[in-house]
């Protein structure tokens, strides 16, 4: 059989694929699923972290024993944004209870020792385990602090002293970094949320056109053709792998309109996912959805219902999710070693694009080859099954 012949079936198969699955809700499902969920979560995130920061902005501070430190009081209550009150009557419960975010306490004897020029005691009640508030607490800290800074210099000035003398250094920070490299720290999960759609999007079709048509009995009569295996299992896998990338194209031109709609400006995040970042986004998802809808071609292969390849399918969706969880617990840098790794290499070299970086030519090659090679030999271990009875008709 010619070469042409070959590829003509293999197109054949390939459409007949993709027009049974998108025939199919759970296959429309799950590729609008993917795209859908990664873009609301992210603006759900963002929307949050914006409140937060807006919070902030606006403090409300109870206050227990103002009267104890009436000077304090006052200048709190001239800072932009603080609203001080009254502070409740059980301080810790109503923390608890999150009825108050914070709570400062002004204990009795605060005034002598702010007389005698000793650390006056004060106490800030929290809650350490409310993320929703923690900007809130750090900001009031922050007020006390420079409070205390304040008072330590009208001191020393008073003792005939420069403040300057009691401040050895003075740090000047320097960023090297652009504003879009760090709200690429910050939106990391987009990389991840790009790699997850890919692999939700074509498993699907990955999944319902072996171990399903098998389990229907559909497959059988397929086989009977004169087309070769590689040719049935090569269209199965280019129409899960269309599948994934659209997942993927659809989730990053979502991802792209993101500062039109949420106001990342507020927090100082810089997102431009210009016409060339959206293209190298795409370059690089590519040989990651034919690696992944070869992988899930393979697996779902070998299992003998489609109930049970898509449990397989459940455990094989947290590979994508490894390098950006990691990504978020340690620095992962970027290593030549790790663009050789599947699913990692396209984690570091997404997180580069949406930090508005380029990425290298050699990088690029490096992750393709390596994915396209992985994809090539699951491909050639799909033929292999098919060519077996044993995985043709065990049902």
């Amino acid at each position: 059989m010619t070469v042409g012949r070959a590829l003509a079936q293999l197109v054949i198969v390939c459409r007949k694929e993709l027009r049974d699955s998108f025939r199919d809700r759970r296959a429309l499902g799950s590729i609008v699923f993917s795209v859908l969920i990664g873009p609301i979560l992210i603006a759900f995130m963002m929307n949050r972290l914006v409140d937060q920061q807006r919070d902030a902005d606006t403090l409300r501070v109870p206050v227990v024993g103002a009267a104890n430190a009436p000077a304090l009081v006052e200048w709190l209550a001239h800072q932009d944004g603080v609203d001080v009150v009254d502070g409740p009557a059980d301080v810790e419960q109503a923390v608890r209870e999150q009825r108050e975010a914070l709570v400062l306490i002004v204990p009795d004897d605060f005034a002598r020792h702010f007389r005698d020029s000793e650390p006056a005691p004060l106490q800030l009640v929290s809650d350490g385990s409310r993320n929703d508030v923690r900007p809130v607490v750090q900001r009031v800290r922050a007020l006390l602090q420079q409070y205390s800074g304040e008072i330590a210099s009208l001191r020393l000035i008073v003792r005939g002293v420069s403040p300057a003398a009691v401040q050895p250094l003075a740090l000047q920070e320097i960023e090297v970094s652009t504003a879009q490299q760090r709200a690429a720290q910050i939106l990391g999960f987009i990389p991840m949320f790009i790699m997850v759609a890919g692999f939700v999007a074509g498993m699907q079709i990955a999944t319902d056109s072996t171990a399903g048509e098998r389990e229907r009995g559909s497959l059988e009569p397929l086989l009977v053709n004169p087309a070769p295996r590689g040719a049935i299992v090569a269209g199965k896998w280019l129409a899960a792998s269309l599948a994934a990338f659209l997942g993927v194209v659809l989730t990053t031109l979502l991802c792209a309109q993101m500062p039109r709609v949420l106001p990342l400006e507020d927090m100082g995040i810089r997102l431009d996912l210009d016409a060339p970042s959206i293209g190298n986004i795409l370059l690089i998802g590519l040989p990651f959805c034919l690696f992944s809808a070869s992988l899930q071609t393979t697996v779902a292969t070998l299992a003998r219902s489609f109930k049970e390849a898509q449990s397989y399918m459940g455990v094989l969706i947290l590979l994508p999710m490894v390098p950006g969880i990691m990504g978020a617990l340690y620095p992962l840098g970027s290593a030549a070693w790790m663009y050789a790794v599947p699913m990692l290499g396209p984690y570091v070299l997404l997180t580069g694009v949406i930090g508005g970086g380029v990425p290298d030519i050699g990088a690029l090659l490096a992750m393709a080859g390596t994915s396209l090679t992985a994809a090539a030999v699951l491909v050639h271990v799909t033929t292999r099954l098919f060519r077996s009875e044993h995985v043709i008709f065990g049902r």
